[in-house]
Protein backbone atom coordinates (compact mmCIF):
# COMPACT_ATOMS: atom_id res chain seq x y z
CA UNK A 1 0.00 0.00 0.00
CA UNK A 2 1.31 3.28 -0.83
CA UNK A 3 2.45 5.76 1.68
CA UNK A 4 0.06 9.17 1.63
CA UNK A 5 2.84 11.92 0.23
CA UNK A 6 4.21 14.01 2.80
CA UNK A 7 2.90 17.56 3.20
CA UNK A 8 6.17 19.42 1.69
CA UNK A 9 5.34 16.98 -1.37
CA UNK A 10 1.64 18.22 -1.65
CA UNK A 11 2.78 21.80 -1.44
CA UNK A 12 5.41 21.24 -4.13
CA UNK A 13 3.14 19.10 -6.28
CA UNK A 14 0.47 22.13 -6.17
CA UNK A 15 2.79 24.99 -6.66
CA UNK A 16 3.98 23.08 -10.31
CA UNK A 17 0.41 22.86 -11.06
CA UNK A 18 -0.21 26.38 -10.22
CA UNK A 19 3.32 27.14 -12.18
CA UNK A 20 2.07 25.12 -15.06
CA UNK A 21 -1.53 26.67 -15.23
CA UNK A 22 0.37 30.35 -15.14
CA UNK A 23 2.94 29.04 -18.16
CA UNK A 24 -0.26 27.41 -19.83
CA UNK A 25 -2.15 31.12 -19.66
CA UNK A 26 0.91 32.89 -20.69
CA UNK A 27 1.41 30.79 -23.90
CA UNK A 28 -2.34 31.01 -24.75
CA UNK A 29 -2.42 34.92 -24.33
CA UNK A 30 0.59 35.43 -26.23
CA UNK A 31 -0.83 32.95 -28.62
CA UNK A 32 -4.04 35.52 -29.06
CA UNK A 33 -1.95 38.69 -28.78
CA UNK A 34 0.06 37.52 -31.86
CA UNK A 35 -3.03 35.92 -33.93
CA UNK A 36 -5.42 38.95 -32.79
CA UNK A 37 -3.24 41.87 -31.77
CA UNK A 38 0.33 41.72 -33.45
CA UNK A 39 0.83 45.46 -32.87
CA UNK A 40 0.85 44.80 -29.60
CA UNK A 41 4.10 42.30 -29.68
CA UNK A 42 5.65 44.66 -31.99
CA UNK A 43 5.20 47.69 -29.83
CA UNK A 44 6.65 46.16 -26.99
CA UNK A 45 9.37 44.38 -28.87
CA UNK A 46 10.46 47.95 -29.46
CA UNK A 47 9.61 49.58 -26.00
CA UNK A 48 12.14 46.28 -24.94
CA UNK A 49 14.67 47.48 -27.73
CA UNK A 50 14.45 51.05 -26.55
CA UNK A 51 14.56 50.04 -22.45
CA UNK A 52 17.84 47.80 -24.18
CA UNK A 53 19.03 51.16 -25.32
CA UNK A 54 18.35 53.45 -21.88
CA UNK A 55 16.45 55.46 -24.34
CA UNK A 56 12.95 57.04 -23.29
CA UNK A 57 10.22 58.05 -25.75
CA UNK A 58 9.82 61.54 -25.82
CA UNK A 59 7.40 63.92 -27.72
CA UNK A 60 7.80 68.01 -28.31
CA UNK A 61 5.80 70.47 -30.13
CA UNK A 62 8.06 72.29 -33.10
CA UNK A 63 7.83 73.94 -36.15
CA UNK A 64 4.13 72.77 -36.84
CA UNK A 65 4.56 69.52 -36.08
CA UNK A 66 4.57 67.16 -33.01
CA UNK A 67 7.74 65.98 -32.86
CA UNK A 68 7.68 61.65 -31.30
CA UNK A 69 11.45 60.97 -30.57
CA UNK A 70 13.89 58.77 -28.16
CA UNK A 71 16.34 60.52 -26.32
CA UNK A 72 18.94 59.37 -23.49
CA UNK A 73 23.07 58.73 -22.94
CA UNK A 74 24.72 60.76 -21.79
CA UNK A 75 28.02 62.72 -23.81
CA UNK A 76 27.51 64.57 -26.62
CA UNK A 77 24.74 65.39 -28.48
CA UNK A 78 23.91 62.78 -31.05
CA UNK A 79 21.13 62.98 -33.59
CA UNK A 80 20.28 60.20 -35.55
CA UNK A 81 17.51 61.09 -38.76
CA UNK A 82 16.11 58.00 -40.63
CA UNK A 83 15.21 57.09 -44.16
CA UNK A 84 12.62 57.17 -46.72
CA UNK A 85 9.73 54.86 -45.58
CA UNK A 86 11.58 54.28 -42.06
CA UNK A 87 10.65 55.67 -38.46
CA UNK A 88 13.21 56.44 -35.46
CA UNK A 89 12.69 52.46 -34.51
CA UNK A 90 15.10 51.60 -37.26
CA UNK A 91 18.31 52.79 -35.32
CA UNK A 92 17.29 50.83 -31.77
CA UNK A 93 19.63 47.91 -32.69
CA UNK A 94 22.45 51.08 -33.04
CA UNK A 95 21.87 52.87 -30.38
CA UNK A 96 22.36 50.62 -27.32
CA UNK A 97 25.83 50.66 -28.58
CA UNK A 98 25.86 54.53 -28.85
CA UNK A 99 24.21 56.14 -25.39
CA UNK A 100 27.31 54.76 -23.65
CA UNK A 101 29.05 57.77 -25.25
CA UNK A 102 26.81 60.01 -26.42
CA UNK A 103 23.31 62.07 -25.64
CA UNK A 104 21.44 60.06 -28.69
CA UNK A 105 18.68 61.74 -29.83
CA UNK A 106 16.44 59.52 -32.71
CA UNK A 107 12.92 61.54 -33.68
CA UNK A 108 10.20 60.25 -36.43
CA UNK A 109 10.80 62.99 -38.76
CA UNK A 110 7.58 65.02 -39.62
CA UNK A 111 5.15 62.71 -41.36
CA UNK A 112 6.60 59.49 -40.56
CA UNK A 113 6.34 56.80 -37.57
CA UNK A 114 4.78 58.71 -34.87
CA UNK A 115 5.38 62.17 -35.56
CA UNK A 116 2.29 64.42 -36.66
CA UNK A 117 1.58 64.51 -40.67
CA UNK A 118 0.09 67.51 -42.65
CA UNK A 119 -2.28 65.58 -45.47
CA UNK A 120 -1.36 68.52 -47.53
CA UNK A 121 2.14 69.69 -46.08
CA UNK A 122 5.46 69.79 -48.51
CA UNK A 123 8.11 66.42 -47.14
CA UNK A 124 10.43 67.40 -49.37
CA UNK A 125 14.01 68.17 -48.24
CA UNK A 126 13.82 71.81 -48.01
CA UNK A 127 11.06 71.13 -45.89
CA UNK A 128 12.01 68.86 -43.77
CA UNK A 129 15.48 70.71 -43.10
CA UNK A 130 13.41 73.61 -42.01
CA UNK A 131 11.40 71.64 -39.35
CA UNK A 132 14.73 69.80 -38.22
CA UNK A 133 15.69 73.36 -37.22
CA UNK A 134 12.98 74.21 -35.62
CA UNK A 135 13.31 70.68 -33.63
CA UNK A 136 16.72 71.47 -32.54
CA UNK A 137 15.93 74.65 -31.21
CA UNK A 138 13.23 73.26 -29.01
CA UNK A 139 15.59 70.71 -27.68
CA UNK A 140 18.32 73.85 -27.55
CA UNK A 141 21.07 71.83 -28.90
CA UNK A 142 24.36 72.94 -28.65
CA UNK A 143 26.78 71.70 -31.35
CA UNK A 144 25.62 68.25 -32.31
CA UNK A 145 26.76 65.56 -34.54
CA UNK A 146 24.05 64.62 -37.34
CA UNK A 147 23.65 61.67 -38.82
CA UNK A 148 21.55 61.16 -41.46
CA UNK A 149 20.52 57.22 -43.61
CA UNK A 150 19.26 57.31 -47.48
CA UNK A 151 16.52 60.22 -47.27
CA UNK A 152 18.13 61.40 -44.09
CA UNK A 153 21.23 61.68 -45.39
CA UNK A 154 20.61 64.25 -47.76
CA UNK A 155 18.45 65.99 -44.87
CA UNK A 156 21.55 66.22 -42.67
CA UNK A 157 23.52 67.47 -45.24
CA UNK A 158 21.04 70.13 -46.34
CA UNK A 159 20.82 71.33 -42.87
CA UNK A 160 24.62 71.13 -42.26
CA UNK A 161 25.73 73.39 -45.27
CA UNK A 162 22.75 76.16 -44.44
CA UNK A 163 23.76 75.85 -40.24
CA UNK A 164 27.81 75.64 -39.92
CA UNK A 165 28.04 76.83 -36.75
CA UNK A 166 25.71 73.93 -35.18
CA UNK A 167 27.04 71.33 -36.07
CA UNK A 168 30.30 69.28 -35.19
CA UNK A 169 30.49 66.72 -37.58
CA UNK A 170 27.82 64.96 -39.80
CA UNK A 171 27.81 61.12 -41.30
CA UNK A 172 25.71 60.19 -44.15
CA UNK A 173 25.02 56.83 -44.01
CA UNK A 174 23.38 55.22 -48.18
CA UNK A 175 22.77 58.48 -48.72
CA UNK A 176 20.25 60.24 -50.84
CA UNK A 177 20.65 63.74 -52.94
CA UNK A 178 23.99 62.28 -54.76
CA UNK A 179 24.20 60.86 -58.49
CA UNK A 180 25.53 57.05 -58.26
CA UNK A 181 25.67 54.51 -60.63
CA UNK A 182 22.15 53.22 -62.18
CA UNK A 183 20.58 50.10 -60.50
CA UNK A 184 17.20 48.43 -60.62
CA UNK A 185 15.65 50.35 -58.26
CA UNK A 186 16.96 53.40 -59.72
CA UNK A 187 15.05 52.72 -63.30
CA UNK A 188 12.19 51.48 -61.25
CA UNK A 189 11.60 54.96 -59.44
CA UNK A 190 12.22 56.71 -62.50
CA UNK A 191 9.84 54.86 -64.37
CA UNK A 192 7.27 55.81 -61.77
CA UNK A 193 7.14 52.84 -59.53
CA UNK A 194 7.38 52.70 -56.16
CA UNK A 195 9.50 50.03 -55.01
CA UNK A 196 8.89 50.52 -51.53
CA UNK A 197 5.23 49.97 -51.62
CA UNK A 198 3.45 46.51 -51.21
CA UNK A 199 0.04 45.04 -50.54
CA UNK A 200 0.46 41.61 -48.54
CA UNK A 201 3.40 39.39 -47.24
CA UNK A 202 4.96 38.47 -50.20
CA UNK A 203 5.23 42.21 -51.70
CA UNK A 204 6.58 42.87 -48.21
CA UNK A 205 9.12 39.92 -48.34
CA UNK A 206 10.43 41.51 -51.99
CA UNK A 207 11.29 44.76 -50.11
CA UNK A 208 13.67 43.26 -47.56
CA UNK A 209 15.30 41.60 -50.03
CA UNK A 210 15.86 44.78 -51.78
CA UNK A 211 16.74 46.46 -48.49
CA UNK A 212 18.42 43.84 -46.85
CA UNK A 213 21.63 41.26 -48.28
CA UNK A 214 20.52 39.17 -45.61
CA UNK A 215 16.86 39.09 -45.10
CA UNK A 216 15.42 38.95 -41.67
CA UNK A 217 13.05 35.88 -40.82
CA UNK A 218 9.66 38.22 -39.36
CA UNK A 219 6.76 36.01 -38.09
CA UNK A 220 3.58 36.26 -40.23
CA UNK A 221 1.12 38.11 -37.87
CA UNK A 222 4.11 40.63 -37.84
CA UNK A 223 4.44 41.12 -41.46
CA UNK A 224 0.84 41.77 -41.56
CA UNK A 225 1.33 44.82 -39.20
CA UNK A 226 4.15 46.37 -42.07
CA UNK A 227 1.48 45.38 -44.76
CA UNK A 228 -1.71 47.15 -42.74
CA UNK A 229 0.42 50.28 -41.99
CA UNK A 230 1.89 50.66 -46.07
CA UNK A 231 -1.83 50.46 -47.11
CA UNK A 232 -3.99 52.12 -44.34
CA UNK A 233 -3.22 56.35 -45.72
CA UNK A 234 1.03 55.35 -45.78
CA UNK A 235 0.32 54.08 -49.65
CA UNK A 236 -0.87 58.16 -51.11
CA UNK A 237 1.64 59.78 -48.64
CA UNK A 238 4.60 57.22 -49.71
CA UNK A 239 3.87 58.02 -53.94
CA UNK A 240 3.66 61.99 -52.87
CA UNK A 241 7.01 62.15 -51.09
CA UNK A 242 8.93 59.67 -53.54
CA UNK A 243 7.56 61.68 -56.81
CA UNK A 244 9.10 64.56 -55.29
CA UNK A 245 12.47 63.09 -54.24
CA UNK A 246 12.67 61.26 -57.56
CA UNK A 247 12.89 64.86 -59.66
CA UNK A 248 16.12 65.71 -61.19
CA UNK A 249 16.72 68.40 -59.18
CA UNK A 250 16.09 65.93 -55.64
CA UNK A 251 18.55 62.91 -56.83
CA UNK A 252 21.09 65.73 -56.73
CA UNK A 253 19.83 68.28 -53.98
CA UNK A 254 23.17 67.50 -51.93
CA UNK A 255 25.93 68.85 -55.20
CA UNK A 256 24.93 72.84 -54.70
CA UNK A 257 25.55 71.98 -50.62
CA UNK A 258 27.99 69.72 -50.29
CA UNK A 259 31.09 72.33 -50.70
CA UNK A 260 29.34 74.37 -47.89
CA UNK A 261 30.11 71.82 -45.02
CA UNK A 262 32.74 72.38 -42.81
CA UNK A 263 32.10 70.02 -40.06
CA UNK A 264 34.70 66.51 -40.39
CA UNK A 265 32.53 64.48 -42.06
CA UNK A 266 31.89 60.27 -42.19
CA UNK A 267 31.10 58.40 -45.51
CA UNK A 268 29.56 55.01 -44.41
CA UNK A 269 27.89 52.67 -46.90
CA UNK A 270 26.98 49.43 -47.04
CA UNK A 271 29.14 47.75 -50.00
CA UNK A 272 25.68 45.22 -51.11
CA UNK A 273 23.36 48.40 -51.29
CA UNK A 274 21.08 47.82 -53.81
CA UNK A 275 19.05 51.04 -53.13
CA UNK A 276 21.70 53.73 -53.57
CA UNK A 277 25.26 52.05 -54.67
CA UNK A 278 27.99 52.88 -53.19
CA UNK A 279 29.57 54.86 -55.88
CA UNK A 280 27.42 57.57 -54.49
CA UNK A 281 30.46 57.91 -52.27
CA UNK A 282 32.60 59.09 -54.66
CA UNK A 283 29.93 61.79 -55.63
CA UNK A 284 29.82 63.06 -52.15
CA UNK A 285 33.97 62.94 -51.72
CA UNK A 286 34.58 65.37 -54.65
CA UNK A 287 31.58 67.60 -53.62
CA UNK A 288 33.35 68.06 -49.94
CA UNK A 289 35.40 70.45 -50.87
CA UNK A 290 35.50 72.37 -47.34
CA UNK A 291 35.04 69.61 -45.23
CA UNK A 292 38.37 69.63 -42.53
CA UNK A 293 38.16 65.71 -42.48
CA UNK A 294 36.57 63.06 -44.62
CA UNK A 295 36.49 59.40 -43.38
CA UNK A 296 35.11 56.49 -45.98
CA UNK A 297 34.40 53.46 -44.81
CA UNK A 298 32.39 50.07 -46.63
CA UNK A 299 30.73 47.55 -44.65
CA UNK A 300 30.52 44.16 -45.90
CA UNK A 301 27.38 41.72 -45.50
CA UNK A 302 24.97 44.67 -45.77
CA UNK A 303 22.42 46.29 -47.71
CA UNK A 304 20.96 49.23 -47.35
CA UNK A 305 20.46 49.10 -43.77
CA UNK A 306 23.60 49.69 -41.88
CA UNK A 307 22.33 50.17 -38.77
CA UNK A 308 20.00 46.98 -39.08
CA UNK A 309 22.20 44.48 -40.41
CA UNK A 310 25.42 45.63 -38.91
CA UNK A 311 24.07 47.60 -36.04
CA UNK A 312 27.63 46.92 -33.62
CA UNK A 313 29.86 47.74 -36.23
CA UNK A 314 27.91 50.58 -37.86
CA UNK A 315 28.10 52.57 -33.92
CA UNK A 316 32.35 51.40 -34.02
CA UNK A 317 32.37 53.25 -36.74
CA UNK A 318 30.54 56.27 -35.92
CA UNK A 319 31.97 56.55 -31.94
CA UNK A 320 35.55 56.40 -33.70
CA UNK A 321 34.90 59.20 -36.12
CA UNK A 322 33.26 61.45 -33.61
CA UNK A 323 35.49 60.88 -30.43
CA UNK A 324 38.83 59.75 -31.91
CA UNK A 325 41.06 62.76 -33.76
Amino acid sequence: MNAPPSPLRRVLLRRLAALGAMLGLTALTLGGVYLFAPRLLLRAYYGQQANAAQLEKKSVVAGGTRWSYYEGGNGPPLLLLHGFSGSKENWLPAAKFLTRNFRVIIPDLPGWGESSRDPQGDYGYAAQVARLEAFAQALRLPHFALVGHSMGGAIAGLYAAAHPGEIAAVAFLDSAGVPFKENDFARAVRAGRDPFAYGDRAGFERLLALVFAKPPSIPGRIEDVFVAANGAGDHGFLQRVLASLRTPAAARALLPALPKITAPTLLLWCAHDRVIDVSAMGALRAGLTAAPRIDTTQLMDCGHMPMLEQPRETADVLTRFLLLP
